[in-house]
This record gives C-alpha cells, sequence and structure tokens, in this order.
C-alpha cells in the first residue's frame, strides 16, 4: 500500500465495501486500506461513515478526514491531517 505524506498529513488509497455485517479494516486490496462499512452507498451515508470511522480509529477530528477523489466510486483516495504513514500502516 503506498501512503504519501505530506503537509503534516498523509494520503492513500481505500477500497470501501459498503453494507458490511460490521465496520472494520479488512486488510489490504490492490495496493489499498480495505475497509468494511455498514452504511449503504446512498445519500453519501457511505463517505460519512468511512470519515467518522478513520477520524475514530486514529484520534482525529471528523475535519481532519477528507475523501480528496472517488466520492462516488468504491475506490477512494483519501487525506488525513495529523498523522503520519505509521499510524496507517498501524490500522492493517
Amino acid at each position: 500500500m503506498q501512503i504519501i505524506e505530506k503537509d503534516g498529513g498523509v494520503s492513500f488509497a481505500v477500497r470501501v465495501q459498503p453494507r458490511a455485517s460490521c465496520d472494520e479494516i479488512a486488510g489490504e486490496y490492490q495496493y489499498a486500506l480495505k475497509i468494511r462499512l455498514t452504511a449503504p452507498p446512498l445519500d453519501d451515508r457511505a463517505n460519512t461513515a468511512l470519515r467518522k470511522f478513520l477520524a475514530s480509529r486514529l484520534k482525529v477530528s471528523l475535519a481532519a478526514v477528507r475523501i480528496a477523489s472517488g466520492e462516488h466510486n468504491r475506490n477512494k483516495r483519501v487525506e488525513i491531517r495529523g498523522v503520519t504513514a505509521e499510524n496507517i500502516r498501524a490500522l492493517i
């Protein structure tokens, strides 16, 4: 998984599986962090759930987590301020 550190934060790829049985990190999938979410992919609910899940796991504010690209796709690029690449690798 490629994690880019810049400007006091990180950027990395995420593969989201909506409507899962529970919210969890499921390892890596094609160079991305695979995350299963119970939220459906309707009305931006899965994106909101993804941001809340990552903010909670990394102990940062919700405002620190941003979906940089792929808002309407399972494959996304996420930017998080206030964490390092090591913090992301520790999630796996």
